[in-house]
């Protein structure tokens, strides 16, 4: 038997007037997702345990069969992990945003009050990595030193190593403030002034940058900040392949998910045109992770695009990435394990993004699984379409311990 795991990140929501009270997935096109739905079993999970705030690094570690109550330590260390970031048992590693601010008034040296600004854009505009290797190398060669080092990433996404640091202050995703005044959200708690230094000396820089000037003239969103946040030490898991007895590959656009993986010691896919966003490469997701069947007996497949399109509230870009992910992915999917003898496919979001707040929530999230052979394990309640209805629905599969799901996915029981 082989496994894959489809992911749509951020996928679930919650009804829109817009759509008629129904949910992006209800109102979506996808009759793939529903044929899953239709011929395996449904069912509900919590990968976001009470008490832990609802990132994709908490659900999707809960995902591959991590209980995070017990190893969840930090997104950024899981970035890290990735990027070949060696951490020191002393060292806290930081997720790095290049952010859009807009700012009330400048003080009197030039610089600009990043506690009176508005978070207009978390993703600088999705500005480009070729754009934003040059700002962290100037960050870096400005504010870092002995103690203090910027690593360049993908994107708007990048990190901060602080040795010896602290991480015990209160820090607050940029995704989760969109179009909020910063002021109440600005780090907090001992260590935090560190932060705030780093932040707003970042805005000088930053602001009269040439690469933002560009940006401007040409009507993008300048990278005028960093925001700092999602600060731990090291993740430290068993091994996959120790769990279950399963030889493991990735396949991500994003250092996070990534890095999840590396911890795991799956193997990692990389898939050329894979961006992270609607314009990502779907089929060629797909295909890889078909290919790769022939050598591993998992393939884990994360799509990030209508989580991005849910933080950024834009309600055509997470109705356009979820029908894409349908007939680009699990339709490939679907034709391709044809030819790959016995099969089974997890198919679930990690958590909530829903339009109307744009940031992640912690309900249960639905899931469904499929086995190419038709055996599956208890009976249960057959769904007609896959949509967040199938947690309002009785006698289906119910995860209260969201990393349970895998055991039941891998051992039917």
């Amino acid at each position: 038997m082989k496994y894959i795991v489809l992911v749509g990140d951020g996928m679930a929501d919650r009804p829109l007037k817009a759509l008629g009270y129904r949910t992006c997935l209800q109102k979506a096109h996808t009759p793939n997702m529903d044929r899953l739905a239709a011929e395996g079993e449904v069912g509900k999970a919590r990968t976001v345990p009470p008490g832990i705030d609802p990132g994709s690094d908490v659900a999707n570690l809960s995902i591959l069969g991590y209980d995070p109550s017990k190893y969840y330590s930090g997104r950024a260390p899981i970035e890290a992990e990735y990027r070949g970031i060696k951490l020191g048992p002393s060292d806290v590693a930081f997720r790095c945003n290049l952010v859009t601010l807009k700012y009330a008034s400048a003080s009197g040296k030039g610089g600009h009050d990043i506690g009176n600004a508005v978070m207009q854009d978390y993703s600088a505009g999705h500005i480009s990595t070729k754009e934003a290797a040059l700002l962290i190398r100037d960050i870096n060669k400005k504010l870092g030193g002995k103690d203090i080092s910027f690593y360049a990433g993908m994107s708007y996404r990048h990190l901060m190593i602080w040795k010896n640091g602290m991480e015990k202050m209160q820090c607050t995703p940029p995704h989760d403030i969109s179009g909020k005044k910063t002021g109440a959200y600005l780090p907090k708690g001992k260590g935090a002034e560190e932060l705030l230094s780093l932040m707003r000396r970042s805005a000088e820089i930053l602001t009269s940058h040439p690469v933002n000037q560009k940006r401007i003239s040409d009507g993008h969103n300048p990278a005028n900040s960093i925001w700092l946040w999602g600060q731990g030490r090291k993740l430290t898991v068993p091994s996959f392949n120790e769990k279950y007895n399963l030889k493991g590959a990735l396949i991500s656009a994003v250092d996070l998910t990534k890095g999840l993986g590396i911890c795991a010691g799956f193997d990692i896919l990389k898939v050329k045109g894979a961006t992270g966003y609607i314009d990502t490469n779907y089929i060629g997701k797909a295909k890889a992770a078909l290919n790769a069947l022939k050598k591993y007996d998992i393939v884990y497949v994360h799509v990030e695009a209508p989580d991005e399109a849910g933080h950024n509230g834009d309600l055509k870009a997470k109705m356009q990435a979820i029908e894409d992910f349908d007939k680009k992915v699990v339709g490939t999917i679907l034709e391709g394990i044809k030819k790959s003898g016995d099969c089974s496919i997890l198919l679930m979001p990690d958590h909530y993004t829903p339009i109307s707040v744009r940031t992640h929530t912690s309900e249960p999230v639905p899931f469904a699984i499929y086995r190419s052979n038709g055996i599956s394990g208890k009976p249960k309640t057959k769904a007609r379409a896959y949509s967040e209805s199938i947690c309002r629905m009785k006698n289906v599969l119910v995860f209260d311990k969201g990393h349970k799901l895998m055991d039941y996915f891998v051992k039917g029981k």
